[in-house]
């Protein structure tokens, strides 16, 4: 069993957490990063162990993510050997139980990702691809697949990919047409999978099959390791952004696995799927959130020390008025996505919506204030120097993936008019 964030014994005891008490808010005494007003908002309403959590997390992106982001982005760098050292820390089994991983819940995940985003948008939404196919397996997996998969997984020794979406079922998922076949003891899988995030590099694909009827209760969930024969994975996609997660084609030909690698039994495959998009829709907003934060502080930074007109640029009333929606965009997000994890972690029946929620406000909203950051830098903005481009374009992606942005309209939507 890995114990949660070992690093916290030390951090406590050196001091580094030291807190000093101002009109009855704690701020923590951060180091390497610009203070502003927001920082009070980024630990709004969290406990000791939270901060704590918030602090190791964001003290990684500083100083393992964050000085080499832009180069990764740059080569197409995979940063392998960053999630094994994150995996030191207990983040790539983060609401994985105390059995085997770090036994958070989504809240303090949530806290994860939104500061590894801060570095590294690209390198945090990848981490928590990885968490989603370990939580899956520590839900629905039996004692012995428990065992089998996630001491490794969680160690970050063998790091997985989620493969749904396929050319013909993108929002229609329940359309998949994937095959697994069973032959005695084996599944032969046939079919393909299009746009999944780190494929080719990756261990473990948790691949969403159909294994009876059409629709949502023919679909089976069945883990194949990478080296399989048949197994196959297409070109590395050119993107806009994420550049530094390769996004392949993942091909099966009569690729051959256990029976005793499905999730569950036939036919709950969609379950686990839907399960698991919840968690990732407040993952991926968080990734939104903690992009737009990186990108309020260095819009603040740059309007302080750029000056027009014999003045600094935050002088100019405008300018004010734009950093204040940024800063009420980014902090909304905050608290809408915090609603919907303690949602969840504590089984509402409304999680649903309420994830559905977060996804939308926070992955719009967020990338706005990107998008406001980056004209308050002017021609500069544009430059990669400046690297609020690089937060635009790796956080375009998230108004569609996890489930495309009008479709969160559809579930609101649905659970509003439900009598």
């Amino acid at each position: 069993s890995i114990l949660p964030f070992p690093m916290f014994g030390r951090l406590h005891s050196s001091g580094a957490l030291r807190r000093t008490v101002s009109q009855g808010l704690l701020v923590p005494c951060w180091r390497g990063r610009q203070t502003i007003f927001t920082q009070a908002a980024v630990e709004y309403g969290l406990n000791e162990e939270q901060l704590a959590i918030l602090e190791t997390a964001k003290r990684f992106a500083e100083t393992e993510i964050d000085p080499h982001a832009a180069e990764w982005d740059q080569t197409k760098h995979f940063p392998v050997e960053v999630f094994r050292k994150a995996a030191e820390l207990g983040f790539a089994g983060l609401y994985v139980g105390d059995e085997y991983g770090t036994g958070l819940g989504r809240l303090e995940a949530s806290i994860v990702f939104e500061q590894l985003a801060w570095a590294c948008p690209t390198t945090s939404a990848y981490l928590t691809i990885h968490n989603m196919v370990c939580g899956m397996i520590d839900t629905f997996g039996t004692a012995e697949q428990r065992a089998q998969w996630l001491p490794s997984m969680v160690a970050g020794e063998r790091l997985a990919s989620y493969c749904l979406t396929e050319p013909g079922s993108g929002s229609d998922s329940a359309a998949l047409k994937t095959t697994a076949v069973r032959d005695g003891e084996d599944y032969a899988i046939t079919g393909e999978k299009v746009f999944i995030s780190g494929a080719g590099t990756t261990d473990v694909y948790a691949v969403m099959v159909r294994t009876g009827e059409a629709g949502p209760k023919g679909i089976s969930c069945i883990l194949v390791p990478k080296g399989v024969p048949g197994l196959s994975f297409g070109k590395n996609e050119t993107k806009m952004g994420w550049n530094n997660q390769p996004t392949r084609q993942v091909v099966f030909d009569n690729v051959r696995v256990p029976v005793s690698h499905r999730l569950q039994e036939e036919g709950f495959g969609f379950k686990i799927a839907m399960k698991g998009l919840d968690g990732g829709r407040i993952n991926i907003a968080s990734c939104s959130l903690g992009a737009a934060q990186k990108c309020l502080e260095i819009a603040h930074r740059y309007s302080n020390d750029r000056r027009q007109f014999n003045a600094p640029l935050s002088n100019l009333q405008s300018v004010q008025f734009s950093l204040a929606d940024i800063a009420l965009k980014v902090h909304t997000s905050r608290l809408i996505i915090r609603q919907a994890a303690q949602a969840l972690d504590q089984g509402d029946p409304n999680s649903n919506t309420y994830c559905a929620m977060a996804k939308l406000h926070a992955t719009e909203e967020c990338y706005k204030a990107i998008d406001a950051a980056l004209q308050l830098h002017g021609g500069y903005g544009y430059l990669k120097d400046y690297h609020v481009e690089r937060y635009l374009r790796d956080t375009r992606v998230h108004r569609i993936l996890e489930g495309a942005n009008e479709v969160m309209k559809h579930i609101i939507a649905r659970n509003v008019l439900r009598e």
